[in-house]
């Protein structure tokens, strides 16, 4: 409950409001029996037909102030939920904005989904009952039990009675329910994940048939799914019979224990009339409270997991005072790296790495699979930190910069094309928004990508679907190259991004690339040999060490391990022509 007051305190005029309107709302509802007791005893019994219209008359007004009432609370509460919630998520997406790799992995992609979206929306429901059902029934419980001493004393110990029987119930509920929610969101987060999985990776599920195993996977889970929100229905659907079991219970045991006052002349019938309604008021917000606590549990638990998102420390943070400018660009060196990931400190995945690159300068990495060739280049922006050792970007540790700037300074291709919803334009500007028709040309002319751009019908304003699932493998590689270099940085990182690129399109990308990066420096992670083989140094990567470096030339005639590469993929003497 916290969180939600966290947020609605900030809007303190609509919270006034709503308690207006919740005022209003309890004057109708308790003006109403009384003006009725007072028409039924000063008018209808004694003929009083002036008092009659006179009381009818007084209806009339506290009905006009319930409507306005509810207008309020309805206006009020909408306004302060909707509010609250777009407030909520701004802060969720903003803090998942900071966050590095290490915490994306520790609660994982679907529950972040799920948190953003389901949770929010139960904070959402429960925020919205509270504000019309919250305020309202608490004053309306306590007002109804202060009518019901005014007008009968000797007839209020049938309310007392009852009420504890009410308060057993939902004490039981909420305990029942508290586990069950937690479990239901649980679950929650593995259909995401499910459907998730099935809808990006379809093209792999229908290459190896395997759609009854994904559809059986989800329907266990959906089955479970339907088990605990079936059990949390049951209690809150049983809770909800025997609360108005009860009540009929009361009003039955008021008219019995109140025909003796009413012989006896100690309670007149319009007085009788009021206490019913007085007493049934009090129990009905009692039992409306009920539902709403019911509703706490599993408010709690979507509380629990938005607050984990919001406060998860984060490990690699902006560093709003940090370097922003140096003296030098495109100058990079790794001093006896160390890496291993978080939670695995036993196990570094990079061992003692060291070199140096200067601006102009070539550096290709190679290595099997699992060698740590992808783990060293994620380091350099700092999405994950050394565990030992230190970068340096333009002499200065990539910790000790700004993290914007750090990342101004680095174009990154990664192995997976990533393209957003949107035009080919608006993502090849993703990293410079000011970027001229020009420099596009320019950029898409060096990544080879020009010839499939003119021969879409919009050009750069061709539409892009999501993921770029409109586009070929080789298209989507190309385009984000070509984003990369419109953003001409200091240092380019090209992670594996050549692979879906035949091998005429390949030598004359890096061709071109050549050209425009005498003044950066170029880090190429490659699988084939041949992408690398002009690279001014390559590293030979093994087991997260290097153990080789050198020209190719050289290579093949010191490196066991990169001879052994280079053969799988090329005849020697295609390797001594090239």
């Amino acid at each position: 409950m916290s969180l939600i007051w966290s947020y609605l305190k900030k809007y303190p005029k609509w919270l006034i409001l709503d308690l207006l309107g919740a005022l209003l709302f309890i004057v109708v509802n308790l003006g109403l029996p009384t003006i009725l007791a007072r028409m039924i005893d000063q008018g209808i019994t004694k003929g009083r037909v002036d008092l009659v219209y006179f009381w009818t008359g007084m209806m009339f007004v506290v009905v006009f102030l319930g409507i306005l009432g509810r207008l309020l609370i309805v206006y009020a509460s909408g306004k302060l939920t909707t509010t609250m919630i777009k407030d909520m998520r701004n802060d969720m997406y903003a803090k998942l904005q900071a966050y590095s790799h290490a915490e994306y992995e520790q609660i994982g992609v679907s529950s972040l989904v799920t948190r953003m979206t389901s949770d929010a929306y139960v904070l959402m429901q429960f925020a919205e009952q509270s504000l019309r059902i919250g305020v309202i029934t608490p004053l309306m419980l306590l007002s109804s039990i202060a009518m019901v001493l005014l007008t009968s004393p000797s007839l209020a110990w049938i309310l007392a009675v009852s009420l504890p029987f009410l308060i057993w119930a939902v004490w039981y509920v909420a305990a029942k329910t508290a586990p069950l929610s937690e479990q239901q969101q649980g679950i929650l987060d593995k259909i995401n994940q499910y459907a998730r999985e099935s809808l990006t990776g379809l093209r792999v599920i229908r290459a190896f048939a395997r759609e009854e195993f994904q559809e059986e996977r989800f329907d266990q889970a959906n089955d479970a799914y339907r088990d605990t929100a079936s059990r949390v229905f049951k209690l809150t659907a049983l809770t909800e019979v025997f609360f108005v079991q009860i009540i009929i219970a009361m009003i039955i045991a008021i008219f019995w224990f109140a025909l003796a006052p009413l012989r006896d002349g100690g309670l007149q019938i319009g007085d009788l009339v009021a206490f019913v309604e007085y007493a049934f008021h009090a129990m009905l917000s009692f039992l409306l409270f009920a539902n709403l606590f019911t509703m706490y549990p599993k408010m709690a638990v979507s509380s629990h997991r938005i607050q984990e998102v919001l406060d998860m420390p984060i490990s690699i943070t902006l560093n709003e005072d940090g370097i922003t400018e140096t003296a030098t660009r495109g100058y990079l060196e790794f001093d006896n790296v160390t890496f291993a990931y978080p939670g695995e400190t036993e196990s570094p995945v990079l061992h003692d790495i060291s070199f140096k690159t200067e601006p102009g300068q070539t550096i290709a990495f190679i290595g099997s699979t699992g060698s740590g060739k992808s783990s060293l280049v994620n380091l350099i922006p700092r999405f994950y930190d050394v565990t030992l050792g230190r970068i340096l970007v333009d002499g200065v540790d990539v910790r000790h910069y700004n993290l914007k700037a750090l990342r101004a300074k680095i174009g990154f291709v990664p192995q997976k094309a990533l393209l957003f919803t949107g035009t080919i334009a608006e993502n090849l500007k993703y990293g410079k928004d000011n970027a001229s028709h020009q420099d596009l040309d320019e950029a898409t002319d060096v990544a080879q990508a020009s010839e499939f751009i003119a021969s879409r019908e919009d050009g750069y304003a061709t539409h892009l679907a999501e993921g770029g699932s409109n586009l070929s493998g080789g298209q989507k590689q190309r385009l984000s190259i070509a984003r990369a270099v419109v953003k001409k940085p200091d240092i380019y990182i090209f992670d594996d991004s050549f692979s879906a690129l035949d091998y005429k399109t390949d030598a004359e990308l890096r061709r071109r690339l050549k050209e425009v990066t005498q003044d950066a420096t170029v880090l190429i992670i490659a699988q084939r040999v041949g992408t690398i083989m002009d690279a001014d140094q390559i590293i030979v990567l093994d087991k997260g060490k290097i153990v080789g470096r050198g020209k190719h030339d050289e290579l093949m005639q010191t490196n066991e391990i990169y001879r052994e590469i280079a053969h799988s993929q090329l005849n020697n003497q295609s390797l001594t022509e090239e």
